[in-house]
């Protein structure tokens, strides 16, 4: 059990920002902070789904090349991608080279396009929000999964979108703030 630590600084934050460095940067400056846009929302669907399997400090070190190789996370841009775009992302050292997820983020960024017909990628994920949203003090009280991040992956898998399992929902959730994920005692807590 583990609740929010006091940092070389005096800081306190969630165990997991560690000392100086890439993930207590995230957690101090985004990680469950609410953006907005669809392109926004792409990428932070995309890199989730990356991570499946990985560490997250993977991930933010090849944010970059994933924003690049993805083209800004443009979903009319990446939904046109075709076998020369998958050629080139399987070849890209700079990000995860994961021929599933590669597949994955184009048809995410289809079924995105296809969202925009109804409410659009933005309102769709926030209509899932839990209305009594978890506030915990300790690592051990933290969960995986909810009812709304479940919900919200089945909703997801019958509008197209693939590799958006309630385990991976429920990481973006936290990630866009669609819940305030801090333990109680970190600084970030409230913060929004």
């Amino acid at each position: 059990m583990t609740g929010a630590e006091v940092g070389e600084d005096g800081v306190a934050r969630c165990p997991w920002a560690g000392g100086p460095g890439l993930m207590r940067d995230y957690h101090d400056a985004e990680w469950g902070v609410r953006v907005h846009g669809e392109s926004a929302y792409l990428e932070r669907l995309t890199l989730e789904a990356f991570q499946s399997g990985l560490s997250w400090s993977t991930i933010l070190r090849k944010r970059e090349a994933f924003r690049e190789a993805f083209r800004g996370f443009d979903a009319d841009v990446v939904a046109a991608f075709d076998d020369d775009d998958r050629a080139r992302l399987m070849a890209d050292a700079g990000i995860v080279r994961n021929r599933l997820k590669v597949d994955a983020a184009i048809t995410n960024a289809r079924a995105t396009v296809a969202l925009r017909e109804q409410e659009g990628l933005e309102a769709f994920v926030l209509s899932f929000a839990p209305a009594d949203p978890p506030a915990w003090t300790d690592t051990a009280e933290a969960a995986t999964t909810s009812a709304e991040s479940t919900a919200l992956s089945k909703a997801l898998k019958k509008r197209g979108f693939a590799f958006v399992g309630p385990t991976t929902m429920y990481a973006l959730m936290e990630a866009l703030g669609i819940f305030d994920p801090h333990l109680g005692g970190c600084f970030r807590r409230g913060a929004g």
